[in-house]
């Protein structure tokens, strides 16, 4: 490790460690870190924590900022970074919430077997990579017009449902049932709607999959049933976002919040840390355009969604019916109210490489699932597991989880001296059938890429953050 953070480092409890507001002036706050001794290791081999700590500097922080246990290097924020600023004196930074807008995954459920699957796993997975375009630049089945565009800037989810990729009840097992309000088209710019036109329904490329699983072991059964999961049972797991469309949006208000900062005399440690008040005519410009951002990338997964339901229906007839678990973003910014110090504050909570987890009983949760609380959905990498969990909803994590396992590897680290032949192999050895658009992107998420999630789900368990409800072990995977 570079810095001998374990001098800097506060140690509250087995599972969590503070960045101390005396770590460097001109921190406004402490920085809280999720992670046991194991996982510190990994944590310390980047920039995530100087990153972290960067964090307090924003104006109207509000709290204190946190970090997950999958952290690792971002730009200008960490991946699994939280924080949230005062929604009427604070600021909003693209950089919080990342490049690919709304990122996030779709977890589908199935009353499949995982042994009627495997005799039909290689057709379903070469059905699925030809129905699915992956890679990086693929275009979709469909393109939209610039009237289109709008409406679905504006409706998300909806407007795929609308189409007939889907049904009006899918819209029920969405975060914020697919449609964020305060959308605006006009903020967006013509290079981003030129990038999007012709990506709704794809996959992309990087990180991004489908993969079909099978529930590999329950740890809450009565979450699990009101989830519809239980053990055997075959899921897929789609893991995209705003493709072209979201980056270039982001793209494009780094520039003009960079700007903002000189007008306003905003001064942050890190110059990829972009930001202005969210009250400012700019910022209500981003904000606006990354809510469009937003409801492509659940248009996006809605329609991908429906081509996957058509593959499992073309060799599973009305038994391959896939209905949705949950669906949930986790490269976002949302106005939310919660408790901070004892009282009720309204707040722009910046979740990159975060997800919202909401508990039992809070009103923005669906019927379905204020009962029980709202699913969190982890990916692993593609040789080990992926897991469900519940949210749990500690106050100081503003009701958020971590979002998978986090990188421990560059992805020119995982390809060097590696051979694809003896990675499929390998993968085949545990069971995984593997099919992509290119050999890099099987060798740049090879699962030593990545901290081992089963470590990193016992860490949000332990520290109350959310609680296991399954694993998830995957049998065939789609890739960019």
């Amino acid at each position: 490790m570079s810095k001998d953070w374990r001098r800097i480092l506060v140690k509250l409890d087995e599972y969590r460690y503070m960045i101390p507001r005396t770590y460097k002036p001109g921190m406004q706050t402490d920085v809280i870190i999720y992670v046991d001794d194991q996982l510190l290791e990994t944590v310390t081999r980047d920039l995530s924590l100087e990153q972290a700590a960067n964090l307090a500097f924003l104006p109207g922080i509000v709290g204190r900022p946190i970090v997950m246990p999958d952290v690792h290097q971002g730009y200008g924020f960490p991946i699994g970074g939280v924080a949230a600023t005062d929604a009427e004196e604070g600021v909003v930074s693209p950089a919080g919430i990342g490049f690919d807008i709304n990122c996030g995954v779709r977890l589908l459920r199935s009353e499949l077997t995982v042994e009627e699957v495997r005799p039909k796993l290689e057709r379903i997975v070469e059905d699925l990579f030809h129905a699915v375009p992956a890679g990086t630049g693929r275009e979709g089945q469909i393109s939209v017009n610039r009237a289109e565009m709008d409406n679905v800037l504006r409706l998300g989810a909806q407007w795929a449902v609308e189409h007939g990729y889907g049904r009006e009840e899918d819209l029920d097992h969405i975060e914020s049932r697919g449609c964020i309000p305060g959308a605006n088209p006009k903020a967006v710019s013509e290079h981003a709607r030129q990038r999007g036109a012709d990506q709704l329904g794809t996959l992309g490329s990087g990180n991004h999959f489908l993969e079909i699983q099978y529930v590999e072991e329950v740890f809450d059964r009565a979450a699990a049933h009101a989830f519809g999961l239980h053990p055997g049972q075959v899921t897929v797991l789609i893991h995209t976002g705003s493709r072209g469309f979201g980056h270039q949006v982001c793209t494009d208000y780094l520039k003009v919040l960079r700007s903002a900062m000189q007008k306003y005399d905003i001064h942050l440690p890190d110059k990829e840390m972009a930001a202005t008040y969210i009250r400012s005519p700019e910022g209500q410009d981003y904000l606006g355009a990354m809510n469009a951002a937003a409801n492509f990338a659940f248009a996006n997964r809605q329609m991908i969604t429906h081509w996957v339901r058509e593959v499992f229906r073309k060799h599973f007839g009305a038994g391959g019916d896939l209905q949705i678990v949950y669906d949930v973003a986790h490269n976002i910014a949302k106005f939310e109210t919660h408790t901070i110090e004892g009282k009720p504050r309204r707040v722009l909570v910046h979740r990159k490489g975060a997800t919202r987890a909401l508990p039992a009983g809070h009103p923005e949760l669906h019927e379905l699932y204020r009962p029980i609380g709202q699913p969190v959905i982890i990916p692993g990498d593609m040789g080990r597991a992926s897991y469900v969990l519940i949210g749990t909803a500690a106050e100081e994590t503003f009701a958020s989880s971590c979002h998978g396992a986090g990188r421990v590897m560059s992805r020119t680290a995982a390809k060097k001296g590696r051979d694809i032949n003896q990675v499929r192999k390998q993968l085949a050895e545990r069971g995984v059938l593997v099919k992509a658009a290119s050999k890099d992107g099987v060798l740049e998420e090879i699962p030593e890429a990545y901290k081992d999630v089963n470590d990193v789900a016992r860490v949000v368990e332990a520290a109350g953050i959310a609680r296991r409800v399954a694993r998830l072990r995957p049998i065939g995977v789609v890739k960019g």
